[in-house]
């Protein structure tokens, strides 16, 4: 007979140092400074010179409005949240109930293991199961490395564990912070040739269309945002001399924001962040750079076909001034 006193919840955090989006992990590198949690692989803040190029989530409770996710194993929505996979339907949860979509994959609230910790480096991992509307099993493992000219280099790589191709998509979901001044004071500066139409009820997209010279969704020139409202997907991206398409968003004090992907996302979702209640409204752009588009696991476009035993990443940069 075994006397040895129960050792259950001998390991759990007490109620005074718990924290509801998991342990946080800072790294700094020159005048930069970023915070990761645990949960989610959630970037929290970065910071230049001390100041916010992010928005940044409430100290307690959940990550509000995907703020600093990681988005995986699909970005943006699956309209109705249902798609056929390999002749087979599958059906996930809807995320987003009042517009009937699943939203954002599955992994933004799933604890993540640090397997590297540095000053200026941090590998969180995490295992993503099979599950009804997702039976694909997947290891992901997401790598933060701050530089102090570059900024922050963010790279997700995902592995099938599994015995079938799983379908597979990913992108991040920064707010951008230009400056102090309000988002509508801010201009936008990115190049592409074509932008994704989408349901105004739904979000979902209808076609596409090419982006008109002197439209209010073309950017190739740095543009004031003003009252406009986005929550576009583009594609056709212009590319820098390493592959990579550049958003800048600057602020009239002369502060700015950029993120930087490679070629493997071509797409580009851009939000000016509307909300109806007035403390969230039009706070940051979110700007995310997808693999694949809104709804890619009902059309198939661009989605990634990964093989059992195979892996794909994605990197981007973040940087201010």
């Amino acid at each position: 007979m075994n006397d040895a006193a129960p050792t259950a919840g001998r390991d759990l955090p007490d109620r005074g140092t718990a924290r509801d989006r998991g342990e946080l992990f800072a790294l700094e590198a020159g005048t930069y400074r970023a915070e990761i949690s645990a949960v989610g692989a959630t970037l929290e803040s970065l910071t230049v010179g001390g100041r916010d190029l992010l928005v940044r989530n409430p100290e307690t409770g959940p990550m509000q409005f995907h703020r600093g996710a990681i988005v995986a194993p699909w970005p943006n929505r699956i309209g109705d949240g249902t798609y056929t996979w390999d002749g087979q339907e599958l059906r996930t949860a809807l995320t987003e109930p009042e517009r009937g979509n699943a939203l954002h994959g599955l992994i933004s609230f799933q604890a993540f293991t640090p397997t590297t910790l540095s000053e200026d480096e941090l590998v969180l991992r995490t295992e993503l199961f099979p599950s009804t509307g997702y039976p694909f099993h997947l290891l992901l493992t997401v790598h933060y490395a701050l530089d102090p000219q570059e900024g922050l280099l963010t790279t997700v790589t995902s592995r099938n564990l599994g015995a079938r191709d799983a379908p597979y998509g990913a992108c991040p979901h920064p707010y951008l912070v230009a400056g102090t001044e309000p988002l509508n004071t801010w201009s936008l500066q990115v190049t592409a040739g074509t932008v994704l139409t989408v349901s105004e009820d739904r979000l979902l997209p209808t076609g596409t269309a090419p982006v008109t010279p002197g439209s209010d969704v073309d950017f190739r020139t740095a543009k004031v945002l003003g009252p406009l409202f986005l929550d576009h997907a583009f594609t056709d991206l212009g590319r820098d001399a390493r592959g990579r398409v550049v958003v800048t968003v600057s602020a009239p004090g002369g502060t700015g924001v950029e993120l930087a992907a490679g070629p493997e996302c071509p797409w580009l979702q851009i939000h000016t962040g509307d909300r109806p209640e007035p403390e969230n409204d039009r706070l940051g752009l979110a700007v995310e750079p997808m693999t694949c588009p809104p709804d890619a696991f009902r059309s198939g476009t661009d989605v990634v076909r990964l093989a059992p035993g195979a892996e794909h990443a994605a990197s981007w940069t973040l940087r201010g001034w």
